[in-house]
């Protein structure tokens, strides 16, 4: 069982960064490869970024690639994002997931987070 909290969201203006983080409790945190989804009003949860386990290999949306980076520290049990660049559709409630071998769809992770708000103003 894990349990994740996702923290750093807020109100930007557009063309600033925020960093998210998402805390870990549970064991074997090392043995997942995490990911970030997000969720705009009236719209599905959309894949934006994941890291494997070893953090050897990253995957982006093609939406926020160049702009955003994902890392974890194991020692931490964290994952983060860093989101540059920011525009206004990238407003959305963000969440950070896990599971074993997972990749970008949503049906691929266990655990969920109860997200964090991220609003970006024009």
């Amino acid at each position: 069982q894990v349990q994740l909290v996702e923290s750093g969201g807020g109100l930007v203006q557009a063309g600033g960064s925020l960093r998210l983080s998402c805390a870990a409790s549970g064991r074997a945190f090392s043995s997942y490869d995490m990911g970030w989804f997000r969720q705009a009003p009236g719209k599905e949860r959309e894949f934006v970024a994941r890291i494997s386990w070893r953090a050897g290999f990253t995957y982006y949306a093609d939406s926020v690639r160049g702009r955003f980076t994902i890392s974890r520290d194991n020692a931490k049990n964290t994952v983060y994002l860093q989101m540059n660049s920011l525009k206004p559709e990238d407003t959305a409630v963000y969440y950070c997931a896990a599971g074993y071998r997972a990749g970008w769809s949503r049906d691929e992770y266990n655990y969920w987070g109860q997200g964090t708000q991220v609003s970006v103003s024009s």
